[in-house]
């Protein structure tokens, strides 16, 4: 008998009790991939268009973070910015990475953001792409996308606010994803983390202006001209705030860089990564 194995699985680690589904491939200087927070959200469903790009020349680390994919719920499912970045570090801590690169998409952006602020000397640059983390009103596609009720349809209609590109939005990845979305757990999980009203877990992804204005890290900041999910106003903030940064916008591009410019994305990230290195 044929066994397939699902691809959001990579290996299941213990990370102090809490276990961790992590992706880990390719070899060379280490990058984490944090993905987003979308309903039925992995790393593998955020980043399988990148990871093997950038395999070719990093360590890929790519682990779903807590409370979310394959990854342990806390029993009271109770998950914060604080519990994010100390999970991830000790994700770190266990994987024996001292200095990482890291790359956090939306949610993801504002985790990396943070943990860069808290532990600056464990980070070496930084990527956030359509990231939250500076104050923006909540959006009615963030409003949408927190507060997804399971149905086919539902997720016919975020998958529209997610992608510009419609040709993206097939009825096999609408299947895909709201199967992804009911699987034991998962929204349970999900339902609890950001509920209503959602404005508020906005503002506590929030890092404080000072604090972003001290970072010293090369960052690549990324968005979708077209992104209904995160303002562009919020890379725009970014760029202001972070002394060192570049940004790059990507036209006819909604909140997926990574996936609507899958080939653009992984190439502006590793000559970023090669140029920093050289630095």
């Amino acid at each position: 008998m044929t066994v397939i194995k699902n691809p959001e699985i990579g290996q299941i680690i213990n990370v102090k009790g809490v276990k961790t589904n992590v992706h880990d491939i390719g070899s060379g200087p280490p990058v984490m991939l944090i993905h987003g927070s979308g309903p039925g959200v992995t790393a593998w469903a955020n980043w399988r268009l990148a990871m093997p790009e950038l395999a070719k020349s990093h360590r890929v680390i790519a682990p779903d973070m807590l409370g979310f994919g394959f990854t342990a719920r806390p029993a009271n499912n109770l998950c914060n910015l604080e519990r994010w970045i100390s999970h991830t570090i000790d994700l770190l801590d266990e994987l024996g990475i001292e200095r990482i690169d890291l790359i956090g998409n939306s949610f993801g952006g504002g985790i990396a953001l943070a943990l860069a602020i808290r532990f600056p000397h464990r980070v070496r640059s930084l990527v956030l792409m359509g990231s939250v983390g500076v104050p923006f009103k909540l959006t009615p596609g963030l409003n949408a996308v927190w507060g997804y009720e399971p149905s086919l349809q539902a997720m016919k209609g975020l998958l529209d606010i997610f992608a510009y590109d419609r040709n993206l939005v097939t009825n096999e990845l609408a299947e895909l994803r709201y199967q992804a979305s009911i699987r034991p757990g998962f929204q349970e999980a999900f339902s609890a983390m950001f509920p209503a009203p959602r404005q508020r877990w906005v503002d506590a992804l929030e890092s404080k202006e000072h604090d972003i204005r001290a970072l010293s890290h090369d960052t690549l900041i990324l968005h979708g001209r077209e992104d209904e999910i995160i303002p562009l106003q919020t890379s725009q903030t970014l760029f202001e705030w972070l002394p060192k940064a570049q940004l790059h916008m990507f036209g006819h591009c909604g909140h997926w860089t990574q996936i609507e410019h899958a080939t653009r994305f992984s190439k502006l990230v590793v000559d970023f990564l090669a140029e920093d290195e050289t630095n």
